[in-house]
Formats: C-alpha cells, structure tokens, sequence
C-alpha cells in the first residue's frame, strides 16, 4: 500500500487510565469523558489538528478503548477520512521483536509505533495529550521549531511559583533555548511549565525512543527520560510560550471549573463566534431542545435532544437530558443523557452520563465560599433514589 510522505504528523497520546477522574472513568477512557454539552474531551486536540493543517493523527489508546474508537471511527467529524489522511487509533499489539504489552510509558506507546510513523517519513512529529482542553495553531509551533533549528521544542505556559512543583519545569535561557529540564522539582528554578505538547525531528526522536527502550532501568517516558536525553546529548531544544486558555482537565475540580468557565458573556474560554478555530465533534442527530414555558435558563449551555421543565442556572447541560418540573440544577455539569425527575436539586455536581437523579432527591448543595467547592459526581448510569440525598463532596 502507498502512504504519501508527509511533513507533519500527529501523535495523540489517549490511553491514560484518567484514575484522578475516579467514577467518571470506570467505564470511559478520560480522552472520551463529556465536555461542554456536547463535546468529548479528545476532539480539542484532534480539531486543533484539523485547523492546523495537520491531516494525518495516530491515536494510541489503552485503557477502556472501546468507546473512544466507536467515537473516533474512520476521522469523518474532524475531516480526517481523506484519501490521504488518517485518524488511525493505534492500541498496543504483538511485535515481530517481542516487545509488546501494554504502553509502559509514553514514550514507549511511540516507540511501540515507530512503524506507523516510518509509514508516512515525516519530517517533524507532533507529540500530543487527549486530556485537556485548549485551542492551539500546531502550524505555528512546527514553523518556530524549524525556524530555530531545533531538534525537539515544548509548549510552555507561565505558572505561579507555587504549583511549578506540579509540572516538568523548564529552565531557559533568554532566547528560549532550554538549558535544564526538571520533571516537578521542589523547588523550582523557573515558572516555564511543560504543557506536554511537543514537537520532534522524527529522525531525532526515533534514535532516541530506540536508545531508551534498550535501557532496562529507564521508565520510557518522555518528560523522565527522552527529554534529559536529548539534552545530556547536546541536541538544540527550545521552549514555545503559549499565552492562551488550556486546561488539564485531570481532576473532577479542574473539569468542573472547565466547563464552568465556558459561561458568562465573556468566558475564559470561549467556544462561541470564533469561525477560524472550530472545535469538531460527531454529530448526536437529536432534535432541538424544548424549553418549557414553566422552565428558567439563566447563563447557561443547553445542548440539544434536552427537554427542560425546571430551573437552570449557570450549568452545562449536554445533549438528550431532561430536567423535570420544579428540579433546580445550578452550578453544574449534566453529562449526555441524564435525567433529572421533577422536584430534585443539583448543586455543585457533575452527574455522569445516563445517569438519574429520581424525584425529590438532593445531589450536592451549597457551599462556604471561605471553604474549597465540594462537587458531587455521579458515575455512569448511576441511580440517585426518590428522596434521597447525595451530600457535597460525595460520589455515587
């Protein structure tokens, strides 16, 4: 079969357990946990892709795959069905060479991949994550890496000195060049932090992927191992500032205050109005949403197939949800699917998909604005009985 030589491809890392989501992602692959209303958390980066001219992305999944590849099929919702694109899931496989298995880290999901990527002979490739929401032009990173000479440059974002310990910290001199990596110091030099965006000479990555895979004691990941590599070997890397909204949407706080920062008239991040960056999703083919005459909608998302009777304020309500008479839903995020019987109040939740909160039942509740958000989370499918009560912080 031909495969025509591109000069950038993708490779989105979209296997990760997403263990910190907890009951979100017992059954759903974080990469394809809900996000506003009616978007998956994987189609930023693969339409970020799309409107970066990128036509040709490798997803590597693992953990709970089976509906992240239903929802990513051949591409066709981010135009990448062409005859010379691809989204092409990449799950792990039995090698000729043996060694195979589960993803042992994320350089090791490439390295498990270097045949795919061989396939296409690209010039530079594009390393990315499945789990956090951003618009970001990929062209103009790859067009900064090649204007610079460099043999790997990382996406960097300004932090506070006092979360620098959570992430790999870049140390730079004043042209951007990278002189030192740490990978979540305590006691960090700068505040440049890595976004795990990258972008690699393929040539140089993959002598660098097969070098760390010969090393029995490396842990085959990119910020532990492949970076300090390329740097202890005297390879040119440099950091690329990006000043935009992005988000790891990791924890149940951070996707709660995710989705709670696309409202407003002037959202933190706006997913409406802007025509040169759209973000692609499949298609749910439901009808429009009925709003009933009874019903209150203050600053808030309500994608369609919903039908709303009760209140809603300041929450997210994704597609084919209903909330019945005299329900309150406020300050939440209600994943496709799930039903709100008439009488009950949603406060400070995120209730999973297809899930039911039955009448006159309390999910949630106010909160102490002195005192941290206590969210409520219900899994998929989960059933909260007529009357009961789920209290702040719980999970069902």
């Amino acid at each position: 079969m031909y495969f025509q030589k591109k000069r950038v491809i993708a490779m989105l890392l979209a296997g990760g357990q997403g263990s910190r989501l907890k009951v979100l992602t017992e059954k759903t692959a974080k990469p394809a946990v809900p996000f506003g209303g009616k978007y998956r958390i994987i189609d930023f980066p693969l339409s970020n892709c799309v409107n970066s001219g990128i036509d040709t992305v490798g997803i590597l999944t693992q953990y709970q795959p089976l509906e992240l590849n239903e929802y990513i099929g051949n591409g066709q919702p981010w135009n990448l069905n062409k005859t010379h694109s691809c989204a092409q899931v990449l799950p792990p496989y039995e090698r000729h060479d043996k060694k195979s298995g589960w993803y042992k880290g994320t350089a090791n999901a490439i390295y498990q991949n270097i045949d795919f990527v061989d396939r296409f002979d690209p010039d530079y490739v594009v390393v990315l994550s499945g789990d956090h929401i951003y618009k970001m032009d990929y062209a103009a990173m790859v067009a900064y890496h090649e204007e610079h000479g460099a043999s790997a440059t990382i996406a960097v974002r300004n932090v506070p000195l006092s979360e620098a310990s959570r992430f790999g910290i870049l140390n730079t001199n004043p042209d951007n060049t990278i002189y030192e990596f740490e990978e979540k110091p305590a006691k960090p030099k700068s505040t440049n932090a890595s976004m795990g965006i990258y972008c690699f000479n393929w040539k140089d990555l993959r002598n660098a992927l097969l070098v760390d895979e010969d090393d029995p004691k490396s842990s085959n990941d990119f910020g532990k191992n492949i970076i300090p590599y390329l740097l202890n070997n005297g390879h040119k890397l440099m950091a690329y500032p990006f000043d935009g909204y992005w988000k790891d949407v990791g924890t149940i706080s951070s996707l709660w205050e995710a989705n709670m920062e696309l409202l407003g008239k002037n959202p933190a991040f706006n997913l409406r109005g802007d025509e040169r960056f759209k973000i692609y999703a499949r298609n749910s083919a439901m009808p429009s949403s009925y709003i009933d005459e009874a019903s209150r909608i203050t600053n808030a998302f309500v994608a369609e197939g919903s039908s709303i009777y009760g209140t809603v304020k300041h929450s997210v309500i994704s597609v084919g949800c209903t909330v019945g008479k005299g329900a309150l839903v406020e300050d939440s995020v209600v994943m496709p699917g799930v039903t709100i019987e008439d009488g009950a109040i949603v406060r400070n939740a995120i209730l999973g998909e297809n899930s039911k909160v039955c009448k006159n039942a309390v999910v949630g509740g106010a909160f102490d604005k002195d005192e941290d958000r206590k969210i409520s989370v219900t899994s998929k499918g989960a059933v909260v009985e007529a009357g009961s009560v789920l209290r702040p912080g719980d999970m069902l």
